[in-house]
């Protein structure tokens, strides 16, 4: 199956394309360490509902997270990018029908607005380059339930800034703040694995922040770009 960067709406660039980005791979094993690393997140989550369960230890999942060392041959097929975006959405599997993990590709120099989770939690793991991830506070508003929240007038507030390289692993939450991330690098496409439990940003979508005003909008669906190795159509 042939993996490529489709830049059907890309100006013309000179961007170097990363070789797992644009072979095409006939050769991969059947079950490789990837593959491995899919069922053991999906036999590790179980008939549960996911990271809010008493009976899921997230610990552990991060560690399996951790343990795996990137090999681009085992998840090239699911790297679908496209440079003309900030990052694709690939599905790679949706577990027990809980949780769902995707592979992002990131373009250069591009990233995420500043969003939040659906209440949905995350762990990310760097496949291939360098992501940077700014973790800001949720906005203030009224918190009144008999009164609609008003809506913030000032700049987010940043709470931290931090760089993750290749086989490092994050954890993040709605309680824990919005964030964005974003690819630095001018010339190279970065390549994440991403667990998402619930996925509630893909029945539901997510609110992403202006970042002078803290005024948060509502995107109804986040859909994929691939999903299972192929390219969707959209």
């Amino acid at each position: 199956m042939a993996v490529g960067i489709t830049q059907t709406m890309a100006p013309a660039t000179t961007t170097s394309v990363p070789l797992c980005l644009r072979a095409t791979f006939k050769d991969t094993p059947s079950l490789n360490n990837f593959d491995k690393l899919v069922q053991d997140l999906k036999d590790a989550l179980g008939p549960s509902s996911g990271l809010t369960s008493d009976d899921v230890d997230v610990e552990h999942l991060t560690r399996l997270m951790k343990e795996y060392q990137s090999d681009e041959v085992e998840w090239s097929r699911f790297a679908f990018g496209d440079a003309s975006r900030g990052y694709t959405r690939n599905l790679v599997d949706e577990g027990n029908g809980k949780s769902n993990l995707l592979v992002l590709v990131w373009s250069p120099g591009k990233g995420s607005p500043i969003h939040d989770h659906g209440n949905a939690h995350c762990l990310m793991k760097i496949l291939q380059g360098n992501l940077t991830e700014t973790r800001y506070a949720f906005p203030s508003s009224s918190s009144s339930p008999s009164e609609p929240s008003e809506p913030a007038s000032k700049p987010m507030q940043v709470i931290s800034e931090k760089v993750y390289r290749e086989n490092e692993v994050a954890y993040m939450a709605d309680e824990l703040g919005v964030h964005r991330v974003w690819n630095q690098d001018p010339d190279n496409f970065a390549v994440s694995l991403h667990l998402y439990t619930p996925p509630n940003v893909a029945r539901g979508g997510c609110h992403i922040f202006n970042p002078e005003t803290g005024k948060k909008s509502h995107v109804p669906k986040c859909g994929y770009y691939s999903a299972y190795g192929k390219r969707l159509n959209e």
